[in-house]
């Protein structure tokens, strides 16, 4: 039997009348041409007593020489008691799980999974929706080593046509990180995200709406003092401004955590916005009450001491104070949260208390509970400076209280 050339095989042709045509090379090595014009290669073998044939690919992508090369492995395999089409179904189930696990999806909750212990309660499910409710719907099932920039754009311009734009911003950045870790994992080549912070609507940087002119904060303060709502959102409206704190580490706050007759509020590290890490094994952080505040606590006391919250919810008891009420209150007296948020009190006392008592900004940082560094780089413990930060605290009591009086 002659053997094939490369003219034949590109030459070949199925007749009309044939479901199929078939030009042999010898040793059990076929082209096999289809009346449309696909060309494969097939080769015989005797695996087990029976005769069996296997593909080895189609032509012009597997030449001739390249074919009759495979038909010489696949028949030392046979002779070695090797099932050649055994070891190729197992390669490509192989290939398939391989490829399962290199989607998008399962990089994905596999970083989230690697990195979450790390965070915070607020942090963890924030980056859980942005895998979940916006990476994954779009892109899972894809193979993330080949999702090209154009698609991870697309998923952010969705984001974007709702109207979340700093939503787009924070997905970009998580994409980011898991495309950095599957190249770290071997699975990408590079971060897709690199170039598209560019490709985004320009953002308006948000700032809380918040009140530093004295005149104004006097004209708000007088505001709050004939609140005519409910005694409970009338005193966390009097000390928000006065103590400062975060909106979710003041409405939580309970009666074991406050020492009235120290005048101290000890809120612990659980609460207080930090990594994981800190909330276990951090400090708690100390907030000295001034004597308006105490004042203001024995009398709301009687009111709400029984469920174990300072400021208990208006509809269950059992609940703490919701993030909207003070936002409503605040609201119904005329000040919109681009004039003054419930958060943007801590930016009116880091002001003022700079600008017009001349405090010591190492104080201020500490009471709002953000850690500072000194020249040499050391952080400073949250809990520093009682003493000193109890003394601020009274000052900026009485200026309130003068600029309410509008005596400044």
């Amino acid at each position: 039997m002659s053997k094939l050339t490369d003219a034949a095989c590109r030459n070949a042709a199925c007749p009309p009348d044939r479901k199929r045509f078939r030009l042999h090379d010898g040793g059990g090595l076929y082209l096999e041409v289809s009346p449309g014009g696909a060309k494969r290669w097939f080769v015989k073998l005797y695996t087990e007593g029976r005769e069996t044939r296997l593909a080895l690919g189609s032509y012009p992508a597997v030449g001739l020489a390249e074919a009759r090369r495979r038909r010489l492995e696949a028949r030392q395999q046979t002779r070695e008691g090797v099932n050649p089409g055994q070891i190729r179904r197992q390669q490509r189930q192989a290939r398939q799980q391989a490829k399962a696990q290199d989607t998008v999806a399962q990089v994905a909750r596999e970083w989230f999974a690697l990195k979450h212990p790390q965070w915070s309660p607020t942090h963890t499910e924030r980056v859980r929706r942005h895998i979940e409710g916006d990476l994954i719907p779009c892109l899972g099932p894809r193979v993330l080593r080949e999702v090209e920039p154009v698609e991870l754009l697309a998923v952010l311009r969705r984001i974007e046509a709702r109207g979340a734009l700093e939503t787009a911003a924070r997905t970009l950045i998580v994409a980011r990180q898991i495309w950095r870790y599957a190249v770290s994992t071997g699975r990408a080549d590079r971060d897709i995200g690199a170039d598209l912070k560019e490709a985004l609507m320009p953002r308006t940087p948000g700032h809380f709406g918040a009140i530093t002119d004295p005149v104004q904060l006097g004209q708000l303060l007088r505001a709050i003092r004939g609140y005519r709502g409910g005694v409970v959102v009338r005193a966390a409206l009097q000390l928000a401004p006065m103590l400062f704190q975060r909106p979710g580490e003041l409405r939580a706050a309970r009666w074991d955590e406050i020492d009235l007759d120290a005048a101290l509020w000890t809120i612990p590290a659980a609460r207080m916005k930090r990594t994981r890490y800190g909330k276990e094994n951090g400090p708690p952080h100390l907030v000295p009450l001034p004597r308006q505040a105490v004042a203001i606590l024995r009398e709301l006391r009687p009111y709400t001491e029984a469920s174990g919250w300072v400021f208990p919810g208006g509809r269950q008891a059992d609940r703490p104070m919701s993030e909207n009420a003070l936002r409503v209150a605040l609201i119904a007296m005329g000040y919109t949260p681009d004039v003054q948020t419930w958060h943007g009190f801590r930016a009116t006392a880091r002001t003022l208390l700079a600008e017009r008592l001349e405090v010591d900004p190492l104080l201020i940082e500490a009471q709002l509970a953000h850690s500072v560094r000194d020249t040499n780089g050391r952080a400073y413990n949250r809990t520093t400076y009682i003493e000193q930060r109890r003394a601020m605290m009274q000052r900026w009591a009485d200026y309130l209280d003068r600029l309410a009086a509008n005596a400044e």
